[in-house]
Order: C-alpha cells, then sequence, then structure tokens
C-alpha cells in the first residue's frame, strides 16, 4: 500500500464513481506487492532477511528519486521531520514484515499485518458497531493460530503484528506528508531515508552478497514489484477512485498474498486458515464501509 494514503488528496471528489478501469489497476497492484513479497522470500536464502529490506528499498529509492527529481530547498524543519518520520516508519515496517514471513507463511504473516491499519479504522471511526467488526478479525486470528500461536512461530507471529502496528503508522504519516510535499516527492525522500536507515543493516547481515548479479537483479525486482510498479498503478486509480473503494480492495491483500505463498512458495493453507483470513478480510472491508458511512451523512451537511 505504499504510497496510497499519501495520494489520497489524487483521488477523485467525493460524488465520483470508479470504473472498472481503476478497479482493476488496484488490484493489478495488489498482486504486485504480493507477488513481489514471494519473489522476496526466495531471496532470503542468498541475501537474508534484512539483506532483502535493503535491496528493496535502496533500489526503490534510487528509482524513485530518479523518475520524481524532489527538490530539495524550500521546505521547513517540519516538513523534514515528517518526511525523516516516515521514513524510519518504512523501514521498521519493511524490516519486520521480512522478518515474519522468513519464519510464517506469507498468507498469514499478511492477515496478522492487515490488523493494524483494522484497529487503526476502528479506532478513528469510534463508533460501537466497530467492535464487532474487531470481534470477527480476533476470531480469524485465533482460528489461524489454532486456538494460540502454538501452530504458529510466536516470533513470526509477533513480527507480523508488530508490521502491522508500523503498517498504521505508515498510513497516518504518509497523509502528513502528502500534505506537505507535491505530487510523490514525499514518498522519493521518505523512501531515501528508509534506504540510509535500512543499509546498515543489510550490509551488517549480508556483506558482500547484497552486490552479486543475480542477486541484485531479483532485489530489483522485488523493488520493481514492491514498490514501484504498485505505486504507479495507484497512482493512476486514485485520479478515477474513490480513496474508500480504494481502501476496501486492500482488505483483500491477504487473500492475494495467499495465493502468492500458495502459487511461488508452495505454502499450501487448510480449510480453517482459509476460514480464518476470510473473517479477517470481512472485518476490514466492514470496518471501511462503516467509516465510509458515517462520512456520507456529514458530507450531505456540509
Amino acid at each position: 500500500m505504499e504510497g496510497a494514503a499519501a495520494l489520497e488528496g489524487a483521488a477523485s471528489t467525493p460524488g465520483s464513481r470508479g470504473s472498472l478501469g481503476p478497479v482493476a489497476l488496484v488490484v493489478a497492484g495488489a498482486l504486485s506487492v504480493q507477488f513481489g513479497a514471494a519473489i522476496a522470500v526466495l531471496l532470503m536464502p542468498r541475501a537474508g532477511a534484512l539483506g532483502v529490506v535493503t535491496l528493496r528499498l535502496v533500489l526503490a529509492a534510487l528509482v524513485l528519486l530518479v523518475v520524481c527529481r524532489p527538490k530539495l530547498r524550500g521546505h521547513s524543519r517540519a516538513d523534514w521531520s515528517t518526511v525523516v518520520a516516515f521514513g524510519a516508519v518504512m523501514a521498521a515496517m519493511n524490516v519486520l514484515f521480512y522478518q515474519a514471513v522468513d519464519r510464517i507463511p506469507l498468507g498469514v504473516a499478511v492477515t496478522l499485518e492487515v490488523l493494524g491499519p483494522l484497529a487503526l479504522s476502528v479506532i478513528v471511526s469510534r463508533r460501537l458497531v466497530n467492535l464487532v467488526w474487531a470481534g470477527l478479525a480476533l476470531a480469524g486470528v485465533v482460528l489461524l493460530s489454532g486456538g494460540g500461536f502454538d501452530r504458529l512461530d510466536p516470533v513470526g507471529a509477533l513480527f507480523a503484528l508488530s508490521a502491522g502496528a508500523m503498517w498504521a503508522a505508515y498510513i497516518v504519516f504518509s497523509a502528513r506528508t502528502g500534505r506537505r510535499f507535491p505530487q510523490a516527492d514525499g514518498l522519493a525522500l521518505a523512501m531515501g531515508v528508509g534506504a540510509v536507515l535500512s543499509l546498515p543493516l543489510g550490509i551488517a547481515e549480508s556483506g558482500s552478497k547484497l552486490i552479486v548479479p543475480s542477486t541484485l537483479g531479483l532485489g530489483l525486482a522485488v523493488a520493481l514489484m514492491s514498490s514501484v510498479l504498485p505505486y504507479t498503478l495507484e497512482l493512476l486509480a486514485l485520479r478515477r477512485l474513490p480513496a474508500p473503494t480504494f481502501a476496501v480492495l486492500m482488505s483483500l491483500e491477504p487473500a492475494i498474498a495467499a495465493t502468492a505463498g500458495f502459487l511461488v512458495l508452495h505454502q499450501a493453507l487448510s480449510a480453517l486458515d482459509a476460514l480464518a483470513i476470510a473473517l479477517v478480510i470481512a472485518a476490514s472491508m466492514g470496518a471501511v464501509r462503516t467509516q465510509v458511512a458515517r462520512k456520507s451523512p456529514e458530507r450531505l451537511q456540509s
């Protein structure tokens, strides 16, 4: 979802309706992100989890900085503080997520991670009905863990939940950055900050393995599929698609991640796992729809 919240200002007006075209772009972006994550898992034996994070952020930052060419002058101290915080959260989110998928299946990791944005949606809306969606999500997590996290690697599950907390923070700082920087300048600069922060970690874990040509090639594929390509597709989609619709579509990511894990990594899920993922997806969609319904009367009154 990188770049999504920062681009909410570029979305169509509240009354506009999305078409099949922008919806297809969003789904394509989600497919790109999750299949990129699957490739990242394949790359981990060569470069390590931290090495993969470094390759993704550094290569994606280089591409975005070259394409966007953000201006470095004319920004206030508050602007730079925001973009640095955004970059730090981005780096932390990636480090925690890749540590998770190094230990637990991709679909499970994304399901646990999406609880972060779901919790943020519930907290922001402050409606009683969202307790129902939170309970539904909790039921999904309990099913996913088999009644306790003994069926999963508990460290991997903790990393995924922590990545979800960072994803919620990412959404907040992405929106703030989008208000302070034009176009994608803030995202490009934040990606650069994240790359600088992750570089020592990747070098410490993998060293010269990071510059092996085949490893660099796969790292570039991960960077393009997980950051650059989905960001571009989201940018195009959000020009014609309302941001709330976009958020609902993003709720499908756990299912897409499970599919990518099955096809690329041969990570089969049981019927109980599939039901658990479906419950979390339903909870996320319900929370988003509740928030949209709450905003609609406010727009009519304004």
